[in-house]
């Protein structure tokens, strides 16, 4: 049987937020170009992925409904990834230590030809880090497959000063409170 909510990702992070809302769901892999356009900045960076991502998947001559998400870390002008590796987290961690990073999660849901989305913003100020808590804190998250190697879920709220946002799920990567808004706005009763 086909579940009624249709997730475009396979992030386990996305599938562990979107399970809390008590909705079977399956989950595919999104089919889009993620580069940046030129002068791109992070917000519509974030809402044109979140509606790629979705629509890429998006059967609008079914019921259900399509979820798309994107986030991204922005520093100083320069967009944080997903460092990938222990060395690459190391230098983002000693890059923001100390700083405002500011973090962008797009989100878009469609149901037939009905579409929401909305773009939720988290401020993290980071702690002034020594290197051997940088150590310490990725050896215990390990978030190599984090936006700017910060998991806010685990241990990451061990090296911030303050986080700001309307939705703090967003800083996860998927902003359950506006998804469940979404939702139930689009005729899906959440149980």
């Amino acid at each position: 049987m086909t579940a009624p909510v249709l997730l475009a990702s396979t992030s386990r992070y996305r599938a562990e937020l979107l399970g809390r809302l008590g909705l079977p769901f399956d989950q595919q892999s999104p089919v889009c170009d993620e580069t940046p356009l030129p002068d791109e900045i992070p917000s519509e960076l974030v809402a044109r992925l979140a509606r790629l991502k979705a629509e890429s998947i998006h059967d609008a001559g079914s019921d259900r409904i399509t979820i798309g998400s994107d986030q991204v870390a922005h520093h100083a002008g320069v967009i944080l990834g997903k460092p990938g590796d222990h060395a690459a987290a190391t230098k983002q961690l000693q890059t923001i230590a100390g700083e405002t990073v500011h973090f962008y999660t797009g989100l878009h849901v469609l149901r037939g030809n009905q579409a929401r989305h909305c773009i939720v913003t988290t401020e993290v100020v980071f702690k002034a880090l020594a290197n051997s808590q940088i150590e310490r804190y990725l050896l215990k998250d390990q978030p190599y497959d984090c936006a700017c190697s910060f998991k806010s879920e685990s241990m990451g709220s061990a090296i911030v000063e303050t986080m700001a946002s309307d939705d703090p799920s967003a800083l996860i990567g998927l902003p359950l409170i506006k998804l469940a808004g979404f939702i139930n706005d689009l005729g899906l009763e959440l149980p």
